[in-house]
């Protein structure tokens, strides 16, 4: 149990037995408070936890000569659409797949790159000058606020409550849509995945209900995690989606000609909904927050799906400047 400091625990003597019980089971070693680990850093306040990577981040925009670009508004430029043809392949591939590498492991505490993040990934195998490009502007991007990371607040409701989106046919290759979804515990952004899905969906509808599927999944996944540590929810998580044909299907429960060639897992959703695990809603696509888990977006819509996902920089002058936890970091 890690707590923020000058908070003490009301059963300390429990705490002590947990730690002896994890050294007997798995040899382990208390290394005390938590402040740096995996490039991953740490801080704690009265208010809640601050996770960043701003040391790693800073790293990688120092190994590729970033250090003093101009910051861009965006992590890619809106619209944008890589393919495998335009332009002309990399003299040396290894360089651009090694930044691509660095940027998947930079996602665990910046989900706002997680879209462009995963289009550059797909070309790690014959990587081109465009797709290079698009790893520049990520780095000016992050140049902008390297310090930016997830912060969980200490007061936060436990329910949890999720987005669901899907950009349909959105791969001028292969025509396969992309999941893109966000779960919330309270106010805390705490799952979030871009992913293209595995077959090709042959209307809107079919790749926004397979979006609810991959998001229910793992909102049971989230209630079982829960359960283990004695927390049940009130009510059912509600999954917010902006496709009212996805919602009618989920929340019909009787297959009929239009969801027949969807495959049977997929209808993990009908059985949720019934269970009352879930609760279908509708949202305005304008107020969907996944939106950015699934395309490229202009700077006003970014910024406002940059401002849900509830990210902070205790690195920034409204911090008060450089603190002694960011000097111990370096």
């Amino acid at each position: 149990m890690v707590l923020p400091p000058g908070i003490k625990s009301e059963k300390p003597k429990q705490i002590t037995q947990l730690k002896q019980y994890l050294d007997k089971t798995f040899r382990i070693k208390d290394l005390g408070q938590l402040n740096y680990f995996l490039g991953i850093e740490a801080f704690r306040t009265s208010d809640g936890l601050n996770l960043c990577q701003r040391k790693y981040a800073l790293e990688i925009l120092e190994e590729n000569g970033f250090l003093d670009a101009k910051p861009a508004q965006t992590p890619i430029n809106t619209g944008q659409k890589l393919t495998n043809t335009e332009a002309t392949l990399l003299d040396k591939p290894e360089e651009y797949r090694r930044l691509v590498g660095k940027l998947l492991y930079l996602t665990n505490t910046r989900p706002d790159i997680s879209y462009v993040v995963q289009q550059l990934s797909q070309f790690v195998d014959k990587p081109r000058s465009t797709h290079l490009m698009a790893t520049h502007r990520v780095l000016r991007f992050l140049k902008g606020s390297p310090g930016k990371g997830l912060f969980f607040p200490s007061c936060s409701r436990l329910k949890l409550q999720a987005y669901s989106d899907s950009d349909w046919a959105t791969c001028s290759e292969t025509r396969r849509s992309i999941t893109g979804y966000c779960i919330y515990l309270g106010e805390s952004l705490i799952s979030w995945k871009t992913k293209k899905q595995a077959t090709v969906s042959r209307s809107s509808s079919e790749a926004e209900y397979r979006a609810l599927a991959s998001t229910t999944c793992e909102i049971h996944w989230l209630l079982y995690l829960l359960a283990d540590f004695g927390i049940k929810p009130n009510g059912p998580t509600t999954l917010f989606c902006d496709n009212q044909s996805a919602i009618a299907i989920g929340e019909n429960h009787v297959f009929h000609e239009r969801t027949k060639h969807i495959e049977i897992d997929c209808h993990i959703v009908k059985q949720k909904v019934c269970e009352k695990m879930i609760k279908l809603m509708s949202i305005p696509s304008q107020k969907q927050v996944a939106d950015g888990f699934t395309k490229a977006l202009p700077k006003l819509s970014f910024d406002t799906f940059h401002s849900k996902l509830g990210l902070q920089d205790i690195h920034a002058p409204a911090y008060g400047g450089v603190t002694k936890y960011a000097q111990a970091a370096k």
